[in-house]
């Protein structure tokens, strides 16, 4: 499976990407691409920490997201300055983002409706794809459906009904903050993800704004039909969500609107927004993963493997989303894929860290790791928001099992990392029973793939090579490719024959197959003990109107 980077093409210009990514630490990144080379020419990033403010809540403040954003684009223009870069070169800019995070906004104001009071600061808050609140909301909804069958929308969605997406979150905000329901009686909210939030602040706001999504974000929100590429009627029936309050949904390739300028030396004014793509859409466009069958696995907080089906949607039997790739183009077609979420992955390096103490920084773990060899045993099983595909279980929780007097801090670490390994093999054997072709290897991406422990043990328990590309940032370098790409800009080239090969790092297994499958084995013994651990009967407030009754056409009382 081969990867590519671009041919050099007859202009000379830069794109500019806005990347919103991080779920236990939020991290706005800026990056700006040569659009000859693929070349990343300069960066700038912020970290927002999260917050915590229940267990199982996760809130993160979209004014500070967007002043952060604003911070992010003066030092990367005075960085490009220092280089002697023309910033007036910039000719597109991309967005990448998180995917189910929530957000409502008061579209008369610009102010985001969700107030939460800490220490008598008022904080301006959303709902993240990790939050668990909306338990009790998914119950509920449940009991609604024939048979509690979580996948009862699977066809026309590509989703189970859970906490992960964004729907639910919606739902639970109109059920339990009143100034959201006031505002979407008075026609002034507005809903979106962070893409839409960000796309309409840039190019607006409250004077004009363009309120607007791309159908990978809507792909994630359970209000979206994947076939007819149109909000679903009968899904925001059923939910009881507005189909007015919705962004108009786009390709992921056009200009979707002017940038609006902000900064006091005007450069950025009328800069086209022409790319948007969900952060692992993104990740599969960066891969240059346009055939059928190819898959990449990107590890960042979560783990996130996409494998490329075409213009087929191809529905699970074994726990997998079906997801939209991209669409790159109005007039183009789209193209689906077959996806696995893994909640807690680099998360569990940093609960090492920030929760249990036991290193400093994130790199020690592989230090730690390296010096063990082993876990001795010891498994772990990071279900800190439940399971994730393929068991899409939310009571499981967290666990540590295998515990002898000998186990220390090094087997810990190196447990910690085996199971980001096991986690992806889960996902992928699934994969390949949905494919019916096995992958002979896999492309990754992300932060984690600078831990060569991890890379190496990852290519163990699969039993096939992992190849990183040379090129680490392929999420921002998907959004680029998409706002290059777009009709009326028009500077990146996506034919075949523009590509050319890049290199690459690639770890080839080590242990023997009886040995793989005992230690998977044992992972999978740990994983059914984790279940069954937590249930939700939470009082919620009234609904905003009667949703007892859903639509007798889709047959559900």
């Amino acid at each position: 499976m081969a990867l590519y980077l671009f041919k050099r093409i007859n202009v000379n210009l830069l794109l500019f990407n806005v990347c919103v990514h991080g779920r236990f630490h939020c991290v706005i990144y800026l990056q700006v691409f040569n659009a000859k080379t693929a070349e990343l020419l300069s960066h700038h990033q912020v970290e927002i920490q999260q917050r915590f403010p229940k267990e199982g809540w996760v809130e993160q403040d979209p004014k500070e997201i967007l002043k952060s954003v604003h911070e992010c684009v003066e030092r990367t223009c005075e960085k490009l300055q220092q280089l002697n870069i023309d910033i007036t070169n910039i000719k597109a800019i991309g967005v990448s983002n998180q995917r189910e995070t929530t957000v409502v906004w008061d579209k008369t104001t610009g102010e985001p409706l969700y107030n939460a009071i800490v220490d008598q600061l008022i904080l301006f808050m959303f709902l993240v794809w990790l939050d668990l609140r909306t338990q009790s909301t998914v119950e509920r909804l449940l009991k609604r459906i024939p048979g509690k069958n979580k996948s009862f929308f699977k066809f026309r969605t590509g989703l189970p009904l859970s906490t992960y997406f964004s729907a639910v979150k919606l739902r639970w905000l109109l059920d339990n903050v009143e100034e959201i329901r006031q505002a979407v009686d008075d026609g002034r909210a507005m809903f979106g993800t962070i893409d839409s939030w960000l796309i309409w602040s840039l190019t607006g706001g409250k004077n004009g704004g363009v309120h607007c999504t791309d159908v990978t974000n809507a792909s994630r929100t359970m209000l979206f039909n994947i076939h007819s590429l149109e909000w679903d009627p009968e899904l925001c029936q059923f939910f009881d969500i507005p189909v007015e309050i919705l962004p108009k949904v786009r390709s992921s390739s056009e200009i979707y609107g002017l940038m609006v300028c902000f900064l006091k030396s005007g450069a950025l004014t009328g800069v086209p927004i022409s790319g948007c793509l969900g952060d692992q859409s993104a990740a599969l466009v960066g891969q240059m993963c346009f055939q059928d069958g190819q898959a990449k696995n990107t590890y960042g907080t979560g783990c996130f493997l996409l494998c490329n089906t075409g213009q087929k949607s191809v529905f699970s039997q074994h726990g997998l989303l079906t997801t939209i790739a991209y669409k790159l183009g109005r007039d183009k077609p789209v193209c689906y894929a077959l996806e696995g979420s893994v909640a807690i992955a680099g998360a569990v390096v940093r609960w090492l860290r920030d929760n249990l103490g036991i290193v400093k920084t994130a790199q020690e773990v592989e230090k730690l790791a390296a010096e063990a060899g082993t876990s001795y045993g010891c498994y772990f099983v990071p279900a800190f928001s439940g399971l994730y595909a393929p068991y899409w279980e939310p009571s499981a929780r967290g666990i540590i099992c295998g515990l002898t007097q000998f186990t220390n801090k090094k087997h810990i670490a190196f447990a910690a990392l085996e199971a980001v390994c096991f986690q992806t093999r889960e996902i992928l054997d699934a994969m390949n029973k949905d494919c019916g072709i096995p992958l002979n290897q896999l492309q990754v991406d992300g932060g984690m793939t600078n831990n060569k422990v991890l890379m190496q043990l990852q290519s163990d328990i699969l039993c096939i090579p992992v190849v990183k590309p040379s090129m680490p940032e392929t999420t921002a370098l998907g959004a680029a490719m998409a706002a290059g790409a777009a009709e009326g800009v028009g500077i990146w080239s996506l034919n075949p024959g523009d590509l050319t090969a890049v290199t690459c790092e690639r770890f080839e297994p080590q242990i023997n197959p009886e040995e793989s499958e005992f230690r998977y084995a044992r992972w999978k013994k740990a994983v059914m003990k984790s279940m069954g651990w937590e249930t939700s009967e939470k009082k919620i407030l009234p609904r905003r109107r009667d949703t007892a009754q859903f639509s007798d056409s889709v047959g559900i009382s």
